[in-house]
């Protein structure tokens, strides 16, 4: 089942029936096969392949899980790792000693988020039991959930919120949970300090922008948000105290004819970092977090050694000549943890977030189209897979 969720990207149900319940073992020399799609090296779409022959997940830790996968979702995470994006970082994370010298990370399974049931728990797991219904947002130097089957840490898994389906649950862990971390691990915003902050939202409408504005409007906030006019009316109905269409003249010229910001949340990147943290409070703690940063990049062309100097030297310089005019500079990533996730769960049961299902939020004409196109292969040849048209 296919539907567009507040990832920006689109969840895919497993059918009933076709695929069943297999018996399930820890041992590493278990080698039972299992639906999947994988890539076996980077490119565009033709390097999709279907199989029913990938290795079933194993528990190697006994603090993991296996997940019956109910429902995944594509995200543009998945379209730039297809491509070989971060793939220098990810590989050092997967093998940081080396061990396993002349292997790769091929077949590679994509996939982030997952909804579904916990099917074997390993020894060390208690908060868990097989028959749970669970979310989460696996790493992505970990095999993704575009399978039947997926292992996941249980600090990365939280009970699936009540009041949604899978379908739309598996819409929300990784974009949560990179706007998570970039508002309250990385920028310090929660419930008890957010009320009445001027939030600003530079991508509002955007898988991780229509969760920020949720979250913030929920614990209070005064949020204004950056759209293109045709998300206008969505953002809107999440809760935006004001709405800037980007398209309708000078942003900057604009955003400046308001009163300053005590954080902004920069999900576009590029240009705006120039100009956009002029729009904060000087000296009373404002802070400025970006989702766009270097890092991967750096690491792909100048290798692990070289790269890491250089996004360390890139984003030192930049913290401290922000702090000396008086604002604080920081970036964000994606951090996967169950325990947000729970919280997350709560303020969605409370009605308090919920999942845009609108085709088009967030999403270049590009974007969009690679999606499709990516979409229109999994539906073609993955046989257990039901469709369901975009809202």
């Amino acid at each position: 089942m296919l539907s567009w969720g507040a990832a920006g990207g689109r969840a895919l149900r497993w059918a009933n029936g076709r695929a069943g319940t297999r018996g399930l073992r820890a041992s590493p020399r278990a080698r039972v096969a299992m639906p999947s799609w994988v890539i076996d090296r980077y490119g565009s779409n033709e390097v999709l392949r279907f199989t029913r022959e990938m290795m079933f997940p194993i528990i190697h830790f006994p603090n993991e899980v296996i997940i019956k996968v109910h429902a995944a979702s594509l995200n543009p995470i998945d379209l730039s790792m297809r491509s070989g994006y971060g793939a220098t970082a990810l590989n050092m994370k997967r093998d940081p000693l080396k061990l396993k010298a002349g292997e790769t990370e091929f077949p590679l399974t994509l996939g982030r988020d997952v909804s579904g049931v916990v099917m074997e728990c390993g020894l060390g797991v208690s908060y868990f039991k097989p028959g749970d219904e669970v979310w989460a947002a696996i790493p992505p130097w970990k095999q993704g959930t575009l399978s039947e089957f997926v292992v996941a840490s249980g600090n990365e898994v939280s009970f699936k919120p009540k009041s949604l389906s899978h379908t739309e649950a598996a819409a929300l862990p990784y974009v949560g949970l990179t706007a998570w971390s970039a508002l309250n691990q990385v920028g310090g915003l929660n419930q008890s300090n957010c009320s009445g902050k001027r939030i600003l939202i530079l991508g509002a409408s955007g898988g991780v922008g229509t969760f920020a504005v949720q979250l913030m409007k929920a614990w209070d906030a005064h949020v204004t948000a950056v759209c293109s006019h045709d998300a206008s009316t969505l953002v809107k109905k999440l809760g935006a105290d004001d709405v800037i269409d980007y398209k309708s003249g000078n942003l900057e010229d604009q955003l400046k004819t308001l009163p300053l910001f005590d954080f902004i949340l920069d999900n576009v990147g590029g240009s705006t970092e120039k100009w956009a943290l002029d729009l904060l409070k000087k000296w009373s703690g404002a802070t400025y977090v970006t989702l766009v940063t270097p890092f991967l990049i750096n690491m792909d062309k100048l290798g692990v050694a070289d790269g890491m100097l250089q996004t360390g030297v890139t984003v030192g310089s930049k913290t401290l000549k922000h702090l000396l005019k008086g604002v604080h500079y920081r970036w964000a990533f994606f951090m996967p943890s169950g325990p947000s996730l729970d919280e997350i769960a709560e303020l969605v049961d409370s009605g308090k977030i919920g999942v845009p299902t609108q085709a088009r939020i967030g999403r270049t004409t590009a974007c969009l189209y690679e999606c499709n196109l990516f979409n229109q292969l999994l539906m073609k040849y993955s046989h257990f897979l039901k469709y369901q048209r975009p809202f």
